[in-house]
């Protein structure tokens, strides 16, 4: 039903995707209703659809974003450390952050420069954005996400917010035992968000949800 969930405000968007069941939980609803998405998206921002926002990148749509959090939110702990791959608007960096608290970190992560620049400067709209930054609980870098971010390891949380073309042993290792991952991946022609999970022994256990499409995890376009 997330084709309902629009509104023409942050909090109504929030109530939709809450009363639509794609929020279920009391912690990522106050977590998005604290992240205004009018400072992450150029048009229409309480729509709940994905939007371009420039350098061949989109931010998802607010469903997802939801998704995503109701599927990490185990290991979204106070505390938490976390890398978002494929940071873009930063919205759902910022969303993440709000779930971990000042003592959680995020790292959001980006190939293209202008993308975490742009990041930077949306989370810099808000006052709580800039405390965020301030302090470090907020960290935006460019970088490879296909590869991780070694510097921050190990993650109790990795999102990765484009499509991998295949299953990454650098972001495994870079996850904490436990810990869990978010990622699409590219296989048979289609795209399937996968959760994956570490447990305490180091052993990882994937697990297939559903079909999605997503913009691919690669090198950042020339020119």
């Amino acid at each position: 039903m997330a084709w309902r969930s629009s509104s023409s405000t942050n909090a109504g968007l929030i109530a939709n995707l809450s009363k639509n069941g794609l929020i279920q939980s009391s912690r990522v609803k106050e977590a998005m209703l604290k992240v205004d998405r009018a400072h992450y998206a150029p048009r229409n921002p309480y729509d709940d659809h994905p939007q371009p926002i420039g350098h061949r990148a989109t931010i998802s749509a607010p469903h997802m974003h939801a998704n995503a959090c109701e599927s990490l939110l185990e290991y979204l702990h106070p505390g938490a450390r976390v890398l978002d791959i494929g940071s873009g608007s930063g919205y759902l960096t910022a969303v993440l952050a709000n779930l971990v608290g000042p003592q959680g970190k995020v790292v959001g992560i980006d190939h293209i420069e202008p993308l975490v620049q742009l990041a930077e400067g949306n989370m810099a709209k808000s006052d709580e954005g800039k405390r965020m930054l301030a302090e470090g609980q907020v960290r935006f870098v460019k970088g490879d996400g296909r590869k991780g971010w070694k510097e921050d390891a190990p993650y109790d949380v990795i999102h990765v917010g484009a499509a991998a073309a295949e299953h990454h042993k650098d972001l495994e290792e870079q996850l904490k035992a436990p810990g869990r991952m978010f990622v699409p991946v590219e296989e048979d022609w289609a795209q399937h968000i996968y959760v994956v999970d570490k447990n305490e022994k180091g052993e990882v256990v994937k697990k297939k949800l559903y079909g999605v499409q997503y913009v691919p995890l690669t090198d950042a376009p020339a020119g």
